[in-house]
């Protein structure tokens, strides 16, 4: 047997070890879908919570990424919605932490000073005094008051969401709307 010969047989020897390519499971290319139609509600949810587009934006991205990479782990037939919420809102809370644990140069960065700019349109003032109103409620107050009233999740779907009763939201979104109202006359 020749060189060029035993070359060949050996490669295939290793043709028939080499590892087989994974195959995708359609259940979760579905999954991986359904995930996508969820982006809208979950930036209006992530610019509630962060006060800022950009952070927004990487909230958003973060989220989705930790979803399309454990979507084996979601039980087909449980509210996705509600898991990808709660996925948003425990990365929201572990960024915090780790930005309270990482705070060198804050104060001194000149992109955190506010600038003033001076609006003549009225309601464009009461708009933003609103949003101003709904970021400086108490994170779980502001958090329910967002998917439920702006994002229309219903009170069951919430309580699931926020792993709580559908009294506890119900409160909230009361007491939220109260110092919404006083805060906002």
């Amino acid at each position: 047997m020749d060189y060029a010969c035993e070359a060949r047989v050996a490669d295939r020897g290793q043709a028939d070890h080499a590892p087989a390519r994974m195959q995708e499971d359609p259940l979760d290319t579905v999954q991986s879908k359904a995930v996508i139609e969820f982006i809208p509600p979950l930036r209006l949810f992530a610019r509630s919570l962060c006060k800022d587009t950009v952070e927004a934006d990487d909230l958003v991205q973060e989220t989705l990424l930790r979803a399309i990479e454990n979507i084996h782990l979601f039980r087909p037939g449980t509210n996705l919605r509600a898991w990808l919420f709660t996925i948003m809102r425990n990365r929201f809370y572990s960024n915090c932490v780790k930005r309270a644990r990482e705070k060198p140069g804050s104060k001194d960065c000149v992109a955190n000073v506010p600038i003033d700019v001076i609006d003549s349109q009225y309601w464009h003032l009461r708009m933003s005094e609103t949003v101003r109103a709904i970021n400086a409620l108490p994170p779980h107050f502001r958090e329910t008051f967002v998917a439920v009233v702006i994002l229309g999740v219903s009170y069951l779907d919430a309580a699931d969401m926020f792993d709580c009763d559908i009294g506890t939201i119900k409160s909230r979104i009361y007491r939220a709307r109260a110092t919404l109202s006083s805060a906002t006359e």
